[in-house]
């Protein structure tokens, strides 16, 4: 292995204060295996991760971003739900008076990723983002990048 390859495969860490970052499944998708590995490679990185887990609503969501002062919001969608609870999120966060970014991971179709953008989601990732990615759409989003 030279040094590019161990640059390469090295997960991405974070300077300075780390981001709070709330984790989430809303609705009845159950398949949370996705966001754990996103939840570990955020922790790994020096990212704090508030995981809520499975069968959240927006309400709780939201209740939990203002209770831990969170810096953004990722909820991860399996289910095809995404346009109605990704759009239904940022609504709910722009009701509650926060200004804190929502991301999207999860199995989303391409045509679906402009119109959630437009719906207000700060960035969308596929299940082929690599750490590099989240990372970046983390920074990104919260304006530390």
């Amino acid at each position: 292995m030279n040094a590019t390859d161990t640059e390469s495969t090295a997960l991405p860490t974070i300077e300075g204060d780390p981001p709070r970052v709330i984790l989430a499944k809303l609705g009845l998708d159950g398949h949370d295996r996705g966001l754990k590995v996103v939840a570990r490679m955020l922790r790994d990185s020096g990212v704090e991760v508030i995981y809520l887990g499975l069968r959240q609503t927006t309400d709780t969501v939201v209740a939990a971003a203002e209770q831990e002062d969170a810096d953004a919001i990722g909820i991860s969608m399996h289910n095809g739900g995404h346009m109605t609870l990704g759009p239904r999120m940022v609504d709910a966060v722009a009701a509650a008076g926060l200004e804190i970014p929502v991301i999207v991971g999860g199995i989303i179709p391409d045509q679906d990723i402009a119109r959630l953008q437009d719906a207000g989601v700060a960035a969308v990732l596929g299940p082929g983002s690599s750490a590099r990615d989240v990372i970046a759409a983390i920074q990104a989003s919260t304006g530390e990048a």
